[in-house]
């Protein structure tokens, strides 16, 4: 499962991401409301009611899968691989609200279907016709403009490869102008040429012979970059600010405006706002039909905990939960003694404190399923870190770096380090700095998708592994 990891900064967006936003709401109103009227005969409330839910659907998935995020003027054709996605998700959601209403009664199956199935290929085909248009009209009217880059440093450069890499840009990137000491430049991946200095770019934008002007030198040279931007204020360039955020680790940053005031959290949890309601959402309708189709194997379950020896069916367990607050975990007892206090010694091979049925549940991850209870609670989540055993936590965040990011989420039942292969026992340091590394990719890169996906294949790959004894 290939992921980035690193956390792109979401800026705001400008007005074509607008713009895209209200087309994919009129393409899924207008088509719902034309196929059920042209079938039906008649105009219908109720699929005014459908199409503005599903469109507010589909407009947050594909905001969370970046299709609004800005890149450019044209549409791109990674892009409708994420319309797809956002519209399977938006279907989802409807056939889980389905599966708990009698929406399904009051609507046709024809008219669903044919709208269900038509609407990616039209939001595809209303983006390709925007491309179109757009295309020709910069064809006609020659739109590109060409763009410099001052200040030869890390953000310059990666800001150049950007500009190079994405084909619908209508930026034409000439070169860089600065005047430091060669050692005090960045080197490595220099695309383009040091065309001069900055009082040479200055000229340059006078003259109007560029349009676009990036400034990118060190974030520490306060002065120096007031200086230059005065200095370009004789001028009708346009002039952009590149401060070299990505210097910082960054984990779900996003740009945000207290007042008057702009601010870049570095350290976040994805769960803000309606990606908050859509998670518990998820987890609450997902954990409630799994309970209902596990209970036959719940009850075997403590069953056979009762048989294996005394003490309770279920052990609750004091462990770390969102931003670090103790919760209580609970999950079918495996043991003939119970470990919950400042030292905690993890389960080895053949360890004489677990049961003959204890090691089963164990080894299978049937000693989890109570946590499905804890779903419901919202205590956990379905999808997120493993939580450890408090001893551990403190043991772990003195010698893990960034160990106690993962608790900017709820501890899951199954997560993307479970079925990674990094389940069970971590008897060395780097099993569980792998552990880590990929409970902050999941953090990092988190979409319902991507829920949907560890689930899938916890089935397959989580459920079972040699390590958990």
């Amino acid at each position: 499962m290939d992921m980035t990891t690193h956390s792109k900064v979401k800026f705001g967006e400008n007005e074509s991401s607008a713009l895209y936003r209200i087309v994919d709401g009129i393409v899924i109103v207008s088509f719902l409301l034309a196929v059920s009227t042209i079938y039906l005969g008649d105009f219908s409330k109720i699929y005014t009611i459908s199409g503005l839910l599903s469109a507010l659907l589909f407009v947050f998935f594909a905001e969370q899968s970046g299709l609004y995020r800005y890149n450019g003027v044209f549409v791109q054709r990674h892009e409708f691989k994420n319309i797809i996605g956002a519209w399977l998700q938006t279907l989802l959601v409807l056939l889980l609200f389905a599966f708990f209403t009698k929406w399904t009664e009051v609507h046709s199956r024809v008219v669903i279907t044919t709208w269900m199935l038509a609407t990616p290929l039209l939001i595809i085909s209303s983006r390709l016709a925007g491309n179109q248009l757009i295309r020709s009209h910069y064809k006609k009217h020659q739109y590109k403009q060409k763009a410099i880059i001052v200040g030869v440093s890390n953000a310059g450069i990666r800001l150049a490869h950007d500009i190079a890499n994405d084909k619908s840009s209508s930026l034409d990137f000439v070169g860089f102008y600065d005047d430091r000491e060669p050692s005090r430049l960045a080197k490595d991946g220099l695309s383009k040429p040091i065309l001069g200095t900055i009082k040479d770019s200055v000229e340059k934008a006078k003259k109007r012979e560029v349009r676009h002007v990036y400034i990118a030198l060190p974030m520490g040279e306060v002065k120096r970059v007031k200086d230059v931007v005065k200095m370009f204020s004789d001028t009708t360039a346009r002039v952009y600010l590149i401060p070299d955020i990505y210097t910082y680790e960054l984990m779900q940053a996003r740009w945000r405006t207290i007042g008057n005031s702009p601010t870049i959290s570095v350290q976040d949890t994805p769960f803000y706002g309606l990606a908050s309601v859509v998670k518990r959402i998820e987890d609450v309708v997902l954990a409630t039909l799994i309970a209902l189709l596990i209970s036959p194997v719940l009850l075997f379950v403590a069953i056979g905990v009762k048989l294996s020896g005394p003490g309770p069916i279920i052990f609750k367990q004091i462990r770390y939960g969102l931003d670090g607050a103790a919760i209580k975990v609970w999950k079918f007892r495996s043991m003939n003694t119970t470990d919950n206090g400042n030292i905690v010694k993890q389960a080895t091979k053949n360890d004489p404190r677990v049961t003959r049925f204890g090691a089963f549940i164990r080894r299978t991850s049937l000693d989890e399923l109570p946590q499905f209870i804890n779903v419901i609670q919202g205590r956990m989540s379905i999808v997120g870190p493993r939580p450890h055993a408090v001893a551990h936590n403190e043991e772990y965040r003195q010698i893990v770096d960034k160990y106690m990011l993962r608790h900017k989420v709820k501890p899951g039942i199954t997560g993307l380090a479970q079925i990674s292969g990094y389940r069970g026992e971590t008897d060395t340091l780097e099993k569980m700095e792998k552990r880590v590394e990929y409970d902050l990719k999941y953090i990092q890169n988190w979409s319902l998708s991507l829920d949907l996906r560890i689930i899938f294949l916890t089935i397959f790959k989580g459920f079972v592994a040699k390590t958990a004894y």
